[in-house]
Formats: structure tokens, sequence, C-alpha cells
């Protein structure tokens, strides 16, 4: 737990009218070392906080007079920066979808698991302050940066673009880890972006898909001659970023004698090409990416701890999607407008709240790539107007059963159209799916809506509809 003198001065507001649970909660807090208030609803905790300010407010959605959502959208135009999780039923997800969409930063389910909560309000507290420290209304961050469009406006996604204008500045070599799929290449673009050397080249090289025979010959060039099949001079990736910027993705794929001379290169700013009898000077922005773990792969000598230091002037950690979900929704409609341009998908609206529902409770582990592939094979199979939870291949029960698990549609239409031949074979799909996760959850219902991401209420309908209602 967090026992910091910092901790202790931290005041939380928790508001809920249920006065076991207000208590309890106040009572883990106050054993974490925070300054805990209370409130019963939503107009004492307004009165309260004009009085005495929180530093975040734990607020309940289900409260009599004001709810949460009312509450939370009059604090924000009163505290924009105010960190605010929302507590919820989890029959409830729909309202939190709504309370993420007007800024809440994070919303937990109840019965409420006391060390997930310490996680998430330490998390909002330490972004909270990082904000306030370096982001003054009328810094670099008030504007539009290019992160913002591409990536949200979460907590995590403004300290990540202040960071990014902060190094984009200076010179310093800059190291990016994150998952895969998160954005590392955008980030390193976006320095580019913002840089003196923005008007020069960016050279982005993936180190892990060069076979390690060519990755010096690639990345330093050569001079003709200097090995069987050089026939002419060559300039490396090096001297193709002059004066602009060199991107390093997967750096960590190098093999160990590239980089005993990427060290070199990095620290003399000179670059010599294979079968070259001197080096030449390069003014370039090195920038370097990794999915890997780079500070443990230099402790078994898999990677220079030199070479590591020397990258890692200046290090930008990209959060992966399941950390900054408040970004999700706009993500999925960013992705959504896209395909709407494209030949498929013209027809759709927009997501259903089922399906926001389902997006929102995804762990993503192949993160914003991931969301983009989604939503696009969403838009192109959907028939309705919105897109249903049933478009959205996140389940890891869909995946496990083959294809041939499923009904096979008949050589013989029997006289319907393609359309709905497709329709009738995605319904039979969806039966099966439904089948099948009763059957592994034992027939509660319950069990097999959380596992399927879509409310009770949805899954009793289609239960329903599909004959399944007496299943067990």
């Amino acid at each position: 737990m967090n026992n910091s003198t910092e901790a202790m001065q931290k005041k939380i507001m928790v508001v809920d009218d249920d006065q076991d649970f207000r208590w309890a909660i106040s009572n883990v807090l106050s054993l974490a070392r925070y300054d805990v208030r209370q409130a019963p609803n939503g107009d004492d905790a307004l009165k309260l906080l004009n009085d005495d300010m929180a530093d975040l407010v734990l607020l309940d959605q289900r409260m009599p007079g004001r709810d949460g959502i009312a509450v939370a959208e009059c604090l924000y135009r009163q505290y924009p920066s105010l960190p605010i999780i929302m507590v919820t039923a989890y029959s409830e997800v729909k309202t939190a979808v709504r309370a993420m969409k007007i800024g809440v930063c994070d919303y937990v389910t109840k019965p409420v698991n006391n060390n997930d909560l310490l996680f998430l309000i330490e998390e909002a507290l330490q972004n909270s302050d990082f904000l306030d420290r370096g982001l003054p209304g009328d810094g670099p961050c008030a504007g539009e940066n290019p992160l913002f469009e591409k990536m949200g406006r979460s907590h995590a996604v403004q300290i990540l673009a202040w960071k990014v204008e902060k190094v984009a500045a200076s010179d310093l070599t800059v190291l990016i880890e994150g998952e895969s799929g998160v954005g590392k290449e955008l980030v390193a673009q976006t320095i580019h972006a913002l840089s003196p050397v923005k008007k020069g080249p960016f050279v982005a090289v993936n180190c892990g898909a060069i076979p390690e025979t060519l990755i010096e010959s690639e990345l330093f060039g050569y001079m003709k001659g200097a090995f069987t099949g050089a026939q002419e001079n060559k300039p490396g990736f090096f001297e193709l970023a002059q004066d602009g910027t060199l991107f390093l993705d997967e750096v960590g794929c190098l093999p160990y004698g590239a980089q005993q001379k990427l060290l070199r290169t990095v620290q003399e700013r000179c670059v010599q090409r294979l079968g070259a009898k001197r080096a030449l000077p390069v003014r370039i922005r090195i920038v370097a990416a990794t999915n890997q773990a780079l500070d443990q792969d230099r402790h078994t000598e898999r990677f220079r701890s030199d070479l590591y230091y020397r990258l890692k002037e200046f290090y930008i950690r990209v959060p992966a999607l399941r950390e900054r979900k408040e970004d999700i929704p706009y993500l999925a409609k960013r992705f959504f407008n896209r395909n709407r341009k494209r030949p498929y998908g013209q027809n759709v609206m927009g997501f259903s709240d089922g399906a926001m529902e389902a997006l929102l409770s995804h762990d993503w582990p192949g993160n914003v790539r991931e969301l983009k592939n989604i939503v696009r094979q969403a838009s192109l199979i959907c028939e309705g107007q919105f897109i249903e939870p049933g478009c959205l291949a996140l389940h890891a029960e869909h995946e496990v059963m083959a294809p041939a698990s499923f009904p096979a549609p008949a050589a013989d239409l029997g006289g319907r159209s393609l359309t709905e031949a497709i329709k009738h074979v995605s319904g039979l799909w969806e039966r099966q799916i439904i089948r099948e996760t009763l059957k592994q959850s034992r027939g509660n219902k319950r069990e097999a809506a959380r596992r399927l991401k879509i409310d009770y209420k949805t899954l009793y309908r289609k239960l329903k509809a599909y004959g399944l209602g007496r299943t067990h």
C-alpha cells in the first residue's frame, strides 16, 4: 500500500448512499494512509467539495437525487482535471460507458476488489500530479498535439504527449518501450514531426525483419567490392536519414555484433560503410523502440548495457490499451468512420451500447492494432444499422471452436438470397456459441453473460429466441 507522506496528504471523497459500503471503503483507504471524506449523496458531495476540495472522488452511480453521471458532469464543469472513479454494479456497465465518455478516468464494479481499487486510485492520483506539475494550461499540450487525434485524450495519453513534446525539442536519443500494437512508431513519427529536423526524412527500420547476415550492410551501407555481390556503393539507413530521424524498431532483435557497431555510431555520430576506409559524419536524430524488456536482456548479456544506456537518454513507455480504456470509445468511432469511406460499412450507423460494453470489457492483448482490425471486420459483416456484440471477434470461446464445429451452410440456399443465407448461418453460429458458453458456465446464465461480454437481459432475450431458455 502507499505509505508515503504524500499519500497521507491526499484527500479522497467517497460518495455513496450505502452507509455500510461507504464506511468499509473509507476504512480501506484510511489504512492506505489517505485522508477520507464521506458524502451520502451527490448534492452533499458538491457542497462539501466546494468548501474543501478533494484530490480524487470515488463516486457511486446509483444514488437518490442526482445520480453519479449528473454529479460527474457538474464536477467536471467546475474542476476539469479532477480524477473521478465511478463505482457501478455489473448490470450498469452501459452507464459506465457514458461516464467514461464525459471524462471519468475509470470505473470499478461491485463487489469491489480492494487491491484493484487502491491500484486505480494511486495511478489516477499519480497521473493527476504529473499533469498539474508539467502541463500548465497555456503549455504545449493546450494545443493540438498530433497524438490526441490518433490516440485519444486520456490522462495516460496527455502524459505521453507532454513527454513527446519535451523531448522533441531536444537532440536526445530516445528509447520507446511498449507492447506490440500500442503505437510506438506513431510516437516516433510525432517526435520527428515536432522536432527541429521535421523537414528531413523519417526513416523507419524494423531490425527484427532484416536477416542477421544483412543487418550491418543495411544499417551502415557498403562499398563496391566489400563482399561477394557488392557491385556498387550503397548507402545504409543511417545515411538515408541524414538531417532527419532514424527510427530503429525492435532494436532488441539486433545481433550482438551489430550492437557494438551501432554503439560506436550512436556515440560518435559517424557511420562507416562495410569496406570503407573512413567514417562519414551523420546528422540524425535516433529513436529506438522495443516490445522487449531490454533492462532484463542486458543482465542476461543478450543486449549490451552500454548501448542500452546510450539509447535511453530519454525513456518513453507507451501504455497498453487496457491501461487507458477511456480512449476506446473515441478510437473505435475513429476507425469506424474511416471504414465508412470504404465500399463496405456505409449503411452501418455506429455501435450499439452492448457492442461498446464489449469493447470496454476486452483486455486487448493486441492493443490498438487489434481494435482497428476488429472494428474493420465488424463493419464488414454487420448487416444491421448498428454493430452488435456478435459482430465483434473478441472472445477466446469464438476462436477455440473450429469452423467445423458450427453448422455448415447447405449447398442449396433453399430460395434464400445470399444476404438471407449469411444471416441464417450467422444465427446458427451465434446459437452454437451461446450454447457452448452455457455449457462451460455449467448453466449459470449470469456467468455466461459475463463470458460473452453482454448484459443478462440480452442473453435472456437470445436464449428465448434460440429456444435455449431451458438450458441448464
